[in-house]
């Protein structure tokens, strides 16, 4: 199991379940939203969206989010974060800043990544791809005991990310975990 020892006092509001927007799951995203249980966390990322589009749509994205008690994280730099109002920001650990007011999610793969976001205190880490996914076609996964030994790295919590459904957060045994196709679809039927 993870070390889950936080640096802030913010970590210990990390939700269970995320879900996380993209191109293709934007269609059913409102719904899903909705769906999601009170409190879970959403990350918001639609990098296929023009800056006045993209700003339109995490506005309607986020409202929707705060009316289900959901935590909104912006994948983009803190200051564009904190800009338009979300709770945290998403990213790579080496570029999260060292010290930010919003909540800090690194995204990370490997043992490297997860001593940049140890390095960094980040709140969080969503560790990747835990199984084969859309998102990253040509990585088989980490498998779940690769999975559990990186995640045992981490002085924080960790989040699941990769292939993940509802029975796959079953079978792995883990807490927290997130998903961008297949929570979306899940939650849309």
């Amino acid at each position: 199991m993870a070390v889950t020892t936080c640096h802030t006092p913010r970590c210990t509001g990390i939700p269970d379940l995320w879900l996380l927007s993209d191109a293709r799951n934007d269609v059913v995203l409102d719904h899903a939203l909705c769906a999601l249980p009170n409190g879970s966390g959403f990350v918001f990322r639609h990098y296929h969206l023009a800056p006045a589009a993209r700003r339109a749509r995490f506005d309607t994205l986020a409202a929707t989010a705060r009316r289900g008690g959901h935590l909104v994280i912006m994948a983009d730099d803190g200051q564009l974060a904190e800009i338009w109002g979300a709770d945290g920001i998403y990213g790579p650990a080496q570029r999260l800043p060292a010290a930010a007011r919003l909540m800090r999610l690194a995204a990370v793969h490997d043992e490297d990544e997860i001593r940049s976001a140890n390095a960094i205190h980040a709140d969080a880490v969503f560790l990747s791809p835990v199984f084969p996914t859309r998102s990253h076609p040509e990585a088989s996964g980490l498998g779940p005991e690769r999975f559990r030994q990186l995640a045992s790295l981490a002085q924080m919590p960790v989040i699941a990310l990769g292939g993940m459904t509802y029975g796959r957060a079953r079978s792995l045994g883990w807490p927290r975990w997130a998903a961008i196709d297949g929570l979306a679809a899940e939650l849309d039927s």
